[in-house]
């Protein structure tokens, strides 16, 4: 029987190829992004998910609640983990981590410096290999960085440094030029689908600021992670994390209370409240408004299905009734039509997952870094595609069955069966608003995603980063002296312009805030983000004065100056009222001398911190360099070589301030390439349906249009005749896809500090562009079809 069924379903699909053709097509390019997307969602959703106790694993993080709303940190004191480890019987393990940067060098066979590179270091306690079970290849992860000066390395790190990583334990690696650290140990480097990115992991004794008492000094880079007891759920210290930030942080004054909460090791890749050392994040919103396009194409595919096999019900009526008249079953006949449409979408999945492999290389392009998609990598994937097959036949096929297989035998033998009967016109009037309310949505949806981030991208941030180099500086004892020699001679390259001393860019994730007072007042409403830098910042970044003077020439903290965001806190109602007063930051007191005009200091995402600025040459890690943009490869090429002039001990490295902010929006990026490109499928199978439905409906009315030429039609009145309906439907969707589109991208908008302002173009441009296709898409065969000689039709008829 199954033979037999898939015998005649192959008959009756290569019968009415053309219909066929068009639901492959549509099914085809709709599953094929169905599997992509699930695919992308799963690499998304598999972040930190290696670790075996990944549901039992908690990073702690810091909250300040302010009067303008509640301030948060990935970091936490350096005091902290101590004190968890005795306040909460709880807590099986817990762990600090500590990132920074260091130069690393390595001997060679013969004894000499080798390799040199500036490199990414942890500090980790040796509980933190207890939490996280990484796989070991040499060393023991309990014992490995129990001593001061060892190291762990990444089997990648050590095959770097060493050539093989069987040769790295024992071994040394050289630490800013001043410690010799021993590797005993070498671990598995995670695949990229990880919020710790480690390769370099340091023992906590080798942490210089190890013993710090300060609670108040919280800094991004100071995590701290812990586990809990089997049978403990993150609930059951409620009481205890209240009665802990009690115990450290008594304030009286509920304004600027800090205070601590547990963070699950599943949420860090989806909350960009607090980031996290990959620097990666795709919130929860993003993935949902991912699987709702998968839904939208999948439905889209299928109304297309529904439509054109209720259309065709009619010329099948014949074959219905008379195998009814054979003995065949209603139950039969559903199961056999059931089975077309299980072949068909078979086929279409067999396409389908070969347009996917062409597809894969694309969306890896999409990403800046090496991230390896694959089809046929995880067996989860299959149970997906065996998922699809099923709810995509039967969605599409179980209506038209059940409605074919109810034909009476007697009308269906006379091909009596009335339209109202196949399904009826109503119905798919209706699945084609649906379908086409789908597309305006998402072509809307679209619009606005492209121009909030063309708004990102060309939204003046209130300093210039237009070729503008952050050259790396090293800050010790014995090279600081020689900073301000490379600034000076760096200024008489060719093609550089300004040259300044800074500990970073204007705009940078690195963010420090800090308690203050002014005039001897302790300010409880809001902390201060700090930017330290010598006299030539503003005019290297362009930054503009509103009151006072920039910072002078100093090398010490002698004055401040502020932005405007900090006088609203503050609320000084004129710039030049601020000026003369006494601002007192970590112990370095002095007046504000200056109000700078507000400039973006993170991303978009985020509002404008209150600044203050000042100089502190003991703080100076960077060197922005201002260049003329046509020399600035030779440019960079003589800095580089000064530089190594100047450090021939250290490595020189160098990043563009404006590939910086690029990297803040990525993963706008990607979901603004999805949307466009997902976009133009669901266009595509819509209006492919379109034309499939109109091609039945003109072949259906072929002898009525025939007579009417016959009767003085013009070919303009038969093509008005057979789009007045369509155009109607479309405008129709347009009209229900409005508000539901304004709904969504209403709340899209509203996660964005800056964002552009709703207006009516996109609502028009997504009716204009639906109307525009439509009209073409059945035109094209409403035309063919008036410009057939009435005397054939007639005759044929």
């Amino acid at each position: 029987m199954i033979k037999l069924n898939f015998k005649i379903a192959l008959r009756n699909l290569w019968k009415y190829k053309t219909y066929t053709l068009i639901n492959i097509a549509g099914l085809t390019v709709g599953m094929a992004c169905c599997i992509l997307i699930f695919i992308f969602i799963r690499y998304q959703l598999s972040f930190d998910s290696q670790f075996k106790y990944s549901d039992r694993i908690y990073r702690i993080v810091t909250n300040w609640k302010m009067a303008a709303g509640t301030n948060t940190s990935q970091g936490v004191p350096i005091p902290l983990v101590k004190a968890i480890t005795q306040d909460f019987p709880q807590v099986e393990k817990a762990a600090a981590i500590q990132g920074s940067y260091g130069m690393i060098s390595i001997n060679n066979f013969s004894g000499k410096p080798g390799l040199r590179e500036t490199s990414r270091l942890f500090y980790a306690q040796p509980a933190f290999f207890e939490i996280f079970n990484f796989t070991w290849l040499a060393g023991n992860p309990q014992q490995a960085l129990s001593q001061p000066n060892t190291v762990v390395l990444s089997d990648a790190k050590a095959i770097q440094y060493f050539g093989d990583w069987h040769k790295a334990v024992g071994k040394s690696i050289r630490l800013n030029n001043k410690a010799d650290l021993k590797v005993t140990g070498v671990f598995k480097a995670l695949s990229e689908n990880t919020s710790l990115p480690l390769h370099v992991v340091l023992s906590y004794a080798t942490f210089p600021d190890k013993n710090d008492k300060n609670w108040n000094y919280v800094i991004s880079h100071s995590e701290c992670y812990i586990l809990l007891k089997k049978e403990v759920g993150i609930h059951d210290l409620a009481a205890s994390l209240a009665a802990f930030n009690h115990k450290h942080y008594n304030d009286t004054d509920k304004q600027g209370q800090q205070y601590h909460s547990f963070q699950p090791l599943k949420d860090i890749h989806h909350n960009g409240l607090y980031g996290n050392f990959a620097h990666k994040t795709m919130e929860k919103k993003e993935i949902y408004g991912l699987v709702i396009i998968g839904v939208f194409l999948l439905l889209t595919a299928c109304i297309n299905f529904i439509n054109i096999s209720t259309a065709q019900a009619i010329n099948r009526s014949k074959e219905v009734g008379i195998r009814k008249v054979m003995g065949s079953g209603r139950k039969q006949l559903m199961i056999q039509f059931l089975a077309e449409t299980l072949t068909l979408s078979l086929i279409a999945l067999l396409i389908a997952c070969v347009l996917t492999e062409i597809t894969i290389p694309y969306l890896q392009h999409l990403f800046d870094e090496p991230i390896s998609f694959s089809l046929f990598e995880h067996p989860v994937i299959f149970v997906f595609l065996a998922g699809l097959v099923l709810t995509v036949g039967l969605l599409a096929g179980f209506y038209p069955a059940m409605v074919m297989s109810g034909f009476s035998p007697a009308l269906a033998i006379k091909n009596k069966v009335a339209s109202n009967q196949a399904g009826g016109l109503g119905l798919r009037r209706i699945l084609v608003v649906v379908q086409f309310t789908i597309t305006v949505v998402l072509i809307i949806s679209t619009l606005v995603v492209l121009k909030q981030m063309n708004y990102m991208r060309q939204k003046p941030l209130g300093f210039n980063p237009d070729a503008v180099a952050m050259i790396r500086l090293p800050n010790d004892s014995q090279n600081q002296p020689k900073q301000n020699q490379l600034r000076e001679r760096i200024l008489t390259i060719p093609g550089v312009s300004q040259v300044s001393l800074c500990d970073m860019a204007p705009a940078s994730t690195m963010v420090n805030e800090s308690k203050f007072s002014i005039n001897g007042i302790l300010i409880k409403d809001f902390e201060v983000r700090v930017l330290h830098a010598d006299q030539a910042y503003f005019e290297t970044f362009n930054l503009k004065m509103i009151a006072g003077k920039s910072l002078s020439k100093s090398d010490t903290v002698n004055s401040y100056v502020v932005n405007e965001t900090f006088l609203k806190k503050m609320n000084i109602a004129s710039p030049e009222l601020a000026l003369g007063k006494l601002i007192r930051i970590d112990n370095h007191e002095a007046r504000i001398t200056g109000v700078v005009k507000d400039f973006n200091d993170k991303s978009l995402h985020q509002e404008i911190s209150p600044l203050a600025l000042s100089s502190d040459k003991g703080l100076y890690t960077n060197l922005a360099i201002k260049m003329e943009r046509k020399d600035l490869l030779e440019s960079m090429k003589q800095v580089e070589s000064l530089w190594n002039t100047i450090f021939p001990q250290e490595v020189y490295e160098a990043d563009f301030v404006s590939d910086d902010l690029n990297r803040y929006y990525q993963t706008e990026k990607v979901m603004g390439v999805l949307f466009q490109n997902f976009s133009v499928v669901i266009i595509f199978i819509s209006f492919i349906g379109l034309f499939g439905l109109v091609s039945f409906v003109a072949s259906q009315r072929t002898r009525e249009v025939a007579i009417r030429k016959v009767l003085g039609a013009t070919d303009f009145e038969l093509v008005k005749l057979l789009n007045g309906s369509f155009l109607l439907l479309v405008f129709l969707s347009n009209l229900v896809a409005w508000p539901i589109a304004y709904l969504f991208i209403s709340r899209w908008l509203a996660g964005y500090a800056y964002r552009i302002e709703l207006n009516i173009w996109p609502f028009a441009i997504a009716m204009f562009t639906s109307m525009g296709i439509t009209l073409l898409t059945v035109s094209f065969r409403s035309f063919s079809a008036a410009r057939t000689n009435p005397a054939d039709a007639l005759k044929d008829e």
